[in-house]
């Protein structure tokens, strides 16, 4: 146990984290951990591996994860900021490659290889681009004559332009809806919700009829007619698992589910441990970004206000396009749960994303000074 009494960055880091996120991060990527002891084994038989390939590797990722999560934990808000602007531009670049040069997977162009490793830059580009795009906002909302919001927008159709390019349709909608999430924090006037609220369904329109997969996946969706296999096999683990599941090792649905380690985890998780525990999954996600939002709320500077909502808003709307996917509930889209699914840019990322908030949300004497120093000019009193 480190003592209030110590000084040094061990002990400041620990006694200013926010350790609720930190134990709420952890717990959920042990829960991921577990489920692949259910999830994988049948994956990697079908494919001629050893049963226990994913959970190794799983295991193997999660190191990194972990070490990246604590490490940016202990950034500042500035160097926050610049890590983000780095990490987005690398980014950026690796998905423009990607497209002449990367690995081609169902039709699409989202993964580069680096050293024998592969990396889906795109996942990278999602905490970056949420930091950036909030440092941008704040810097709009603090001086009004710099065109933040403007050069916002800018980015966001390089990164949409480059993500349907890959095509992926998915992280397209994903990223649209965080962005405009923070855009609205941000004061978004109506006739610019009107406006792009406008141009994302024609959007969504061009896509179904641009995309031939896109058309037949709604179509699927929409008539329950052609190949509705992945869908139906996961309803089939859900119904099977009933409240409180067939217990661990016992699910039988869940090895013919494709993707059962990465998208469909969640319909593993009903099927082995019941309704009841995917509802305290849910549960889980949600506290996680009610607190976040609850804390941007509550906090001061308009950077680190929008950041964290924005990144929690990330974390959530990816689980909700998860879940839902697996409950029937939206049309089937390749999209993992965050810090669950099995994958080694995903969960790295994901911990990118999460050692952001943590470095965003702790408890700085310096802002505590600040804060006071508002509070005494506000009341008319004089600043400290």
């Amino acid at each position: 146990m480190v003592s209030r009494a110590e000084r040094g960055p061990l002990a400041d880091w620990f006694w200013t984290i926010d350790r609720f996120f930190l134990a709420m991060f952890i717990l959920l990527m042990g829960i991921g951990f577990m489920l692949s002891f259910a999830a994988s084994p049948a994956v990697a038989e079908r494919i001629g591996l050893e049963p226990f390939h994913f959970v190794k590797r799983h295991a193997a990722f999660m190191i990194p994860s972990i070490s990246v999560m604590i490490g940016l934990s202990f950034l500042t808000p500035r160097q926050v900021r610049r890590t983000a602007i780095i990490l987005l531009i690398v980014a950026l670049a690796m998905m423009l490659l990607a497209l002449f040069f990367g690995i081609e997977v169902k039709g699409s162009r989202r993964w580069v290889t680096l050293a024998g490793i592969s990396i889906q830059p795109s996942e990278f580009m999602k905490p970056a681009f949420v930091v950036v795009c909030a440092w941008l906002f704040a810097e709009h909302a603090r001086q009004p004559e710099i065109p933040g919001n403007l050069f916002a927008i800018i980015l966001f159709g390089i990164v949409a332009a480059l993500l349907v390019a890959q095509p992926d349709l998915g992280q397209t909608i994903l990223t649209t809806a965080v962005w405009g999430g923070m855009f609205f924090m941000a004061g978004m006037p109506w006739l610019w919700i009107i406006v792009l609220g406008a141009l994302g369904a024609g959007g969504l329109v061009s896509a179904y009829y641009v995309f031939p997969h896109v058309a037949l996946r709604i179509d699927k969706f929409m008539t329950g007619e052609g190949d509705t296999f992945q869908i139906d096999t996961a309803r089939e683990a859900i119904i099977r698992g009933d409240w409180f599941g067939q217990g661990p090792g016992e699910g039988i649905v869940k090895r013919i589910i494709p993707d059962a380690h990465t998208d469909f985890i969640f319909s593993v998780a009903a099927e082995e441990f019941g309704i009841i525990f995917c509802i305290a999954l849910v549960a889980l996600f949600s506290v996680l970004v009610l607190r976040g939002l609850s804390h941007a709320y509550k906090e001061r500077n308009d950077f680190n206000r929008f950041a964290v909502a924005g990144l929690v808003l990330q974390i959530g709307i990816q689980s909700i396009i998860n879940v839902g996917v697996n409950l029937e509930l939206l049309p089937a889209k390749g999209m993992t749960l965050p810090l669950i699914s099995y994958g080694g840019s995903s969960m790295v990322a994901i911990c990118v994303t999460a050692g952001f908030i943590l470095a965003l949300t702790r408890h700085r004497p310096e802002k505590r000074a600040q804060d006071r120093s508002l509070f005494r000019v506000a009341h008319g009193m004089p600043a400290e």
